[in-house]
Parts: C-alpha cells; sequence; structure tokens
C-alpha cells in the first residue's frame, strides 16, 4: 500500500484581482466621466447667459412665425 499525498491547489487568485481591479478602473473612469459632464454644462450655462445678456440667440422673427405657421397641419 503506497500512500498518495493529496495536496490541496489554492485558487489563483491572478483572476479575481484582475476583475477587481478592471471594476475599480470603470468606476474611476464613470466618475471622471460624470464630473467632466457636469463641468461641461456648467460653462455651457455661462455661455448661454452670456449670449441672452447680449441679446442674440434665439429670436421669434417673422419669417420664424411664417416657418411655425407651415407646421400646422
Amino acid at each position: 500500500m503506497t500512500k498518495k499525498s493529496t495536496q490541496v491547489k489554492e485558487p489563483a487568485l491572478g483572476r479575481r484581482q484582475f476583475l477587481v481591479g478592471a471594476g475599480a478602473g470603470v468606476a474611476a473612469a464613470g466618475a471622471a466621466l460624470v464630473l467632466s459632464k457636469e463641468g461641461a454644462s456648467a460653462q455651457s450655462a455661462g455661455t448661454q447667459e452670456q449670449a441672452d445678456a447680449q441679446g442674440k440667440g434665439y429670436q421669434l422673427t417673422e419669417h420664424v412665425k411664417a416657418y411655425y405657421k407651415t407646421l400646422l397641419v
């Protein structure tokens, strides 16, 4: 009779560590995207306020009113 040595293999943590790292990277990228969009919308709001202050931008003129009349069914 021979004794078989049973060795228990520890699970490879490489894949787990990779997935945890990838998840953290995705979370960080998502946070950066949200923060950059908030900054961009704040800048565009400031630009809109400047355009309104200058009197430029959307104006309801006679030719615009004529176009709207063509859209009525």
